[in-house]
């Protein structure tokens, strides 16, 4: 019996788009973030003419502004799209016997791997329901980083609403702490997100890195 593989429509245009946007945004957060957090110096020219970290700080700021509006887009698919990009896909390892199904296929101790029974596999759910918390908390503690110095104007309005969380999390000085450690967990996230998907691609060879930019994987089927 011959076997063969079949297309799958698994991303729409609206996810891919929405991944590879977020991604981009995520990594220049990620590199203006450090420069920031750590600025180098400028040693030529005077001393009045050095407005670099205004520089990135102000793209830090663009793009942190556009991760907001990225994170409502992708909840709106959850709950509005009339694609398989529903909300429950980030519980799929509420089906315990599926997850631990998954969990002995990446420990090597089985060959079986976990029903594909949602858009995510269970530990994929935990892995994005987790960068979705991340992002979520990220934006917030980015929001109370830029209106800390705002009294004025849309910003100002904005810190008004985040001020409550700041109180609640200890200050600015915390506020500033938790969102350097999740720069590094973004950082950690993609380094193991890349790795899996790679290895996704090796092991079942469905096209899964091109699946984010052709929208399709290739199932395996038999006839």
């Amino acid at each position: 019996m011959e076997e063969t593989r079949h297309v799958v429509k698994e991303w729409t245009v609206a996810m891919r788009l929405n991944h590879w946007f977020m991604a981009f945004a995520i990594f220049v957060l990620i590199a203006t973030g450090f420069h920031i957090a750590d600025p180098f110096s400028i040693l030529h020219g005077e001393t009045v003419n050095k407005f670099f970290v205004g520089y990135v700080r102000f793209i830090h700021i663009l793009f942190g502004v556009l991760l907001m509006f990225l994170f409502i887009w992708r909840v709106y698919l959850a709950f509005f799209s009339k694609f398989h990009a529903d909300w429950k896909d980030f519980f799929a390892f509420t089906d315990w016997p599926n997850t631990i199904k998954q969990l002995k296929f990446y420990a090597l101790i089985s060959k079986e791997p976990a029903e594909h029974k949602y858009l995510y596999g269970p530990m994929q759910s935990v892995a994005y329901g987790g960068l979705m918390v991340m992002v979520l908390f990220i934006v917030l503690t980015g929001l109370i980083l830029m209106g800390a110095g705002y009294h004025a104007g849309f910003t100002a309005i904005m810190y008004t609403f985040v001020k409550p969380l700041e109180n609640l999390l200890g200050g600015l000085a915390m506020v500033r702490w938790i969102h350097h450690i999740l720069t590094w967990a973004f950082v950690l996230f993609i380094i193991v997100h890349v790795y899996m998907a790679f290895w996704y691609d090796v092991i079942f060879k469905e096209g899964t890195v091109s699946s984010m930019i052709s929208g399709n994987l290739f199932k395996k089927g038999k006839h």
